[in-house]
């Protein structure tokens, strides 16, 4: 048994990276000692391009402390005596935005050099998708400090060790979210969410510019005599009046929003009620979707783009297309259509979901943390 402390955006925070915090506490506490810090103030509001921070209605509570506080340096000082004092043989670091370095940074400095505590940073992200001058300064600034860093798809272990090649890196695998309940009747799901087309495919999370929702749009008008319905599900953290001028020149009519955070426990209804998911990303690491989608049995159409090809076999579980292309994106839903590939598909995830489980990634996880620790013993 390890003492370990995680740092981490988690509850009552929202989000994927709260939501994957949750469930890697679940598994890692089993056979150690985990304390779960986060944060009393992740953002300032004026940073922050969402309706809120806060999401005290989830259904996977853990047990968190809030403590950080990103822009106080005071604080800082504070929490890294307060970690010292706990004795923690390993801190986790959860990153995957530079806004956050200098914080961490510090913190895990002050209590390394006092109880010789190892490092590991899990990275979700390295160079962020609207990247900064400065990003990379203090990136390797925290990357520098670490014993390890853990990557879960190749395009962030290419970042990481274009930013700090020096520190180890470890590539495991994004497991996948089973935090959202279990798969339920298509139709009655369609009931739940008020949505009765009979196909339906998804585009799902926060709506951000890189995340290529334009393109998807565009790639509509293609497929108008396929009567297909396309659910936007998410909060907008970028301008919505682009995609509605978007869709009013297109002529598009069969688009449905819900353009708000979707709550935990209503999750399943809208992958459940979709035939399938859609990641028409213009630049991308990994991406937690993929990983909802897998949950659901939910095939996937994503552009070559960073990692997301690593969860989807091309023709097996999902089609893989250039980014950027409109035309090429509706070629690959009409095939999924027209050829019927939703249940070859289904089968064939199915087969997948053992290897992305949250055991074998947990696993894997304590033997790097007992080689770490036996290396300095």
């Amino acid at each position: 048994m390890s003492k370990i402390i995680f740092l981490s955006t988690a509850f009552p925070f929202r989000g994927g990276i709260s939501n994957f915090t949750s469930l890697f506490y679940h598994q890692l506490s089993r056979k150690n000692d985990v304390s779960v810090i986060t944060y009393k103030r992740q953002y300032p509001k004026f940073l922050f391009p969402g309706k809120s921070q806060i999401d005290f209605n989830t259904t996977d509570k853990i047990p968190t402390k809030l403590l950080i506080d990103s822009i106080n340096p005071i604080n800082w000082i504070k929490l890294a005596k307060h970690i010292s004092d706990e004795k923690p043989e390993v801190i986790i670091i959860s990153y995957f935005m530079w806004f956050f370095a200098l914080s961490f940074y510090f913190i895990a400095k002050k209590t390394r050099k006092k109880n010789k505590t190892k490092i590991i940073i899990l990275a979700h992200n390295v160079i962020s998708h609207e990247s900064r001058f400065f990003e990379k300064y203090l990136t390797k600034k925290l990357f520098s400090i670490a014993d390890e860093i853990v990557v879960m798809s190749k395009a962030v272990q290419t970042d990481s060790l274009s930013i700090c090649p020096n520190v180890n890196s470890k590539l495991l695998f994004h497991p996948i979210y089973t935090n959202f309940g279990e798969i339920i009747d298509k139709n009655v799901a369609k009931t739940k969410i008020n949505l009765q087309s009979e196909r339906i495919i998804l585009f799902f999370g926060f709506i951000r510019e890189y995340k290529g929702l334009d393109i998807l749009i565009k790639s509509m008008k293609f497929l108008t005599d396929l009567k297909i319905t396309l659910l936007v599900a998410g909060e907008f953290y970028t301008d919505s009046t682009f995609y509605q001028n978007l869709i009013s020149s297109e002529k598009i009519e069969n688009i449905v929003f819900r353009s708000d955070f979707i709550p935990t426990d209503e999750v399943k209804f809208y992958f459940s009620a979709s035939d399938l998911v859609i990641l028409p990303y213009k630049s991308a690491t990994q991406s937690g979707i993929a990983q909802i989608a897998n949950n659901f049995l939910k095939p996937i159409i994503a552009t070559n783009v960073g990692g997301l090809s690593e969860t989807i076999q091309h023709g097996k579980t999902g089609f893989i297309v250039e980014s950027e292309n409109p035309t090429q994106l509706a070629e690959a839903i009409r095939k999924f259509y027209i050829e019927e590939k939703e249940t070859e598909f289904r089968d064939n995830i199915k087969n997948e979901l053992q290897k992305y489980s949250w055991e074998s990634f947990t696993t894997q996880f304590e033997d790097e943390i007992n080689s770490l620790l036996r290396a300095s013993n």
